[in-house]
């Protein structure tokens, strides 16, 4: 394997360079957001020159083992949000689960599959 031969996000490393569609450098990965057991790929946590910056899955275009390509242009750089929480989460997808009033709010107003890790 090369270090252009694309691979899946589960093999991702930490400071891995990310870049805009244009090659210009964003940063570097610091983690992946995903819930293995659903196989959700959710994005990318990347330290940038301003500080932690949240990548959507649906703007990653290509992963290898040398960088991320994505597909933001350079000027939509600027507009990434930070990673919002410090809390880690698990995924709990019975959480919400059922025909009750509880289970029919947490659909509509919740990430239905997330909660609060207890450690």
């Amino acid at each position: 394997m090369t270090d252009d031969t694309p691979i899946a996000y589960t093999a991702l490393q930490k400071g891995t360079p990310v870049f805009t569609s244009d090659g210009i450098e964003i940063g570097r990965v610091e983690h992946v957001l995903q819930d293995p057991s659903l196989d959700l790929f959710d994005g990318l946590a990347v330290k940038t020159e301003k500080g932690l910056r949240f990548v959507d899955a649906e703007r990653v275009g290509r992963i290898t083992a040398a960088s991320v390509q994505t597909t933001l242009a350079d000027d939509e750089v600027r507009a990434l949000p930070e990673p919002q929480g410090s809390e880690v989460l698990d995924a709990d997808p019975d959480e919400y689960g059922g025909n009750g009033l509880s289970a029919w709010f947490g659909r509509m107003f919740l990430r239905e599959h997330w909660m609060r890790r207890k450690d």
